[in-house]
């Protein structure tokens, strides 16, 4: 779906890594160039309990935020828990960071 739904490119996983800075950057400049979205968000990352490796073990995450006037950012996390709630701390922060970064575009 990173390919097809936001148009990531395969040379770019295949280099960096599914789960990846890049990849979160591309993925999140995707949407907003297949959508009227004015602001987007992308999280991709490893919840286990399997797929982590020494270099991005299990709870890895990175997000990638992009709104009109604003460079691309985006953020490695380490969450801890099993699936369940390493993608609530996930979406509850990229959300949250998401919300703050427009406040502070707006003021």
């Amino acid at each position: 779906s990173k390919e097809s739904l936001v148009g990531v490119p395969r040379s770019m996983i295949s280099r960096h890594g599914a789960v990846s800075a890049e990849v979160a950057e591309a993925m999140v400049a995707g949407v907003l160039e297949r959508t009227d979205a004015r602001a987007a968000v992308s999280v991709t990352g490893i919840a286990g309990p399997g797929g982590g490796s020494d270099e991005k073990p299990v709870g890895t995450v990175y997000i990638a935020w992009q709104f009109p006037g604003v460079e691309t950012m985006s953020e490695r996390f380490h969450f801890h828990g099993d699936r369940d709630e390493v993608r609530r701390q996930s979406v509850a922060t990229a959300l949250s960071e998401l919300v703050r970064l427009i406040q502070v575009a707006s003021a």
